[in-house]
């Protein structure tokens, strides 16, 4: 009988257990105890044991609880942040999920007061490898460059200087108006490229003429690209730069941009940034 200690006297068996044996049995039912609790934990848990738990400053309970998370003032480091791999592949008509897009930072440039720039390239068939094809190597859809400056003013003149020099070697240009934000549309041969200020940022938009999917006049698809893209930047930008009216994200096509009064011409002799 395990557990029990077994003695004879001489009147017989005797069943109490010794001391030794009390404690064998404490033991064995303090272990039966354990195991219990822990089948009992294992009946709830799910997930990978080792990932941490996650623990929030006292200022960030409220937000973390409500889910609303603070807009970071800085450009998105994620081009799908700016626009959706998605949105891009139905404005051009691409199959679900056949699209991707490539993020690449920038550095500042202090002689032009440049703090940050994005670099965005959006690619047909790129998340498909199907036939081996290393990812974001399909055709380009469209390229946009953003670069942020530390004031409007900076951010103006350097739009000034570089739709200077890329109307240099166009075969057309003209300003146009995206809502109330400026910009040139400048067409060469093999591309279209749309140029912009808005607020303390610039924007370079370059279609090329044998994007897939492109079965509108590049007039008309930059201008509805950028309607959509410059509602998700004016929040990142600083309340005191913010313009005062992200323009209103389309729900259908808009017709090509407006004419827009005529840039300002930047000295000849100060050089071109890039945006």
């Amino acid at each position: 009988m395990a557990g029990r200690s077994v003695r004879r006297t001489r009147s017989g068996t005797s069943l109490h257990p010794t001391p030794r044996a009390r404690r064998r049995q404490a033991a064995l039912l303090a272990g039966i105890a354990l195991g219990a609790g822990v089948l009992s934990g294992c009946g709830t848990a799910s997930g990978d044991a080792g990932i941490a738990v996650p623990t929030f400053a006292a200022g960030e309970s409220d937000s973390a609880g409500s889910g609303a998370e603070p807009i970071p003032i800085a450009l998105p480091t994620d081009c799908a942040k700016v626009m959706d791999p998605e949105q891009a592949g139905a404005l051009f008509g691409q199959i679900l999920g056949s699209v991707s897009v490539q993020s690449v930072r920038g550095v500042a440039e202090p002689s032009v007061n440049r703090t940050e720039r994005t670099a965005c390239t959006y690619r047909a068939g790129g998340q498909t490898n199907a036939f081996g094809a290393a990812r974001n190597s399909g055709p380009v859809l469209y390229q946009l460059n953003i670069g942020r400056y530390g004031d409007t003013a900076s951010a103006t003149r350097q739009w000034q200087l570089n739709t200077n020099a890329e109307r240099s070697n166009a075969i057309g240009s003209r300003d146009i108006t995206v809502g109330n934000v400026p910009g040139v549309l400048i067409e060469r041969p093999d591309e279209t490229t749309l140029a912009m200020v808005y607020g303390v940022d610039t924007l370079t938009f370059v279609l090329p003429v044998s994007a897939p999917g492109q079965n509108r006049p590049a007039a008309e698809t930059l201008p509805d690209l950028a309607q959509r893209i410059l509602p998700a930047l004016a929040p990142t930008q600083p309340p005191a730069a913010r313009p005062s009216a992200a323009p209103a994200e389309p729900s259908g096509t808009p017709a090509g941009g407006a004419p827009a009064p005529q840039a300002g011409r930047a000295p000849a002799a100060a050089p071109p940034g890039a945006t």
